[in-house]
Order: C-alpha cells, then structure tokens, then sequence
C-alpha cells in the first residue's frame, strides 16, 4: 500500500561569511549537485527547483511602502535556492534532505511542510 505524499520545501541556506569556494571546489560541489539532483528526479521526487540571484526587494508594510535591498548583507545566511519535493511525511522529507551534497560544504538545509490552499 502506498502512502499519499505531501510536498515539502526545502531551503537551500548558503553561508555569507567566510571564505567561499575556489572555482575548481564550486564545479565539484555543482557535479555533487547534478548527481543528487538526477536520483530525486528520477524516483520521481522533486516537483520544482531552482536557485536564486543573489540579489532582490523586501517589501514591508501595507502598500509594500518600504521597500529595500535584499537580501540583507549582514546576513550569517542567505536562501541560495529550493527543491519542491514530494515526500510521504516531514520525516521523510528530512530523509531525503540528509542527501544534499552541500552540507558537505557549509550549507544549510531547511525542510518545511507546504501548507496545502484550502479547496485544492
């Protein structure tokens, strides 16, 4: 019997202090990646992905009436990306997180339940 799935998000944190990697330990990390990434697609887990530019708004008050530079430079961590996935349980989820590759290389990685709209 197969369990129905929910969908989980999971953040990718990369730091913003310290050292980043060379260019030739950024390839291997992105080879890991791929690799990663082409096992969740092919069980059929990830339900969207991409990374995110590192630069943006925030948009704050009724009106969005501050708004300002994004993220935020002091920062410890920014969210450099995401992975939708499809996971039977928040255990599950997690599970599959363990695998990211970059926790390997000082990323952190946050999984958060998707609040299902009301009627879908």
């Amino acid at each position: 019997m197969t369990t129905p799935s929910s969908q989980y998000l999971v953040l990718l944190h990369q730091p913003n202090t310290g050292p980043g990697p060379t260019p030739a330990e950024l390839q291997q990390i992105m080879a890991q990646f791929g690799t990663w990434m082409e096992g969740l697609y092919a069980q059929g887990i990830v339900a969207g992905t991409n990374g995110l530019e590192p630069t943006g708004k925030v948009l704050r008050e009724p009106g969005a009436a501050v708004i300002t530079d994004g993220p935020y430079a002091e920062a410890k961590e920014i969210v450099g990306g995401y992975i939708l996935i499809n996971a039977a349980s928040l255990d599950h989820a997690v599970a599959i997180a363990r695998g990211c590759p970059g926790l390997n290389h000082r990323l952190a990685v946050e999984v958060r339940p998707v609040k299902p709209r009301p009627g879908r």
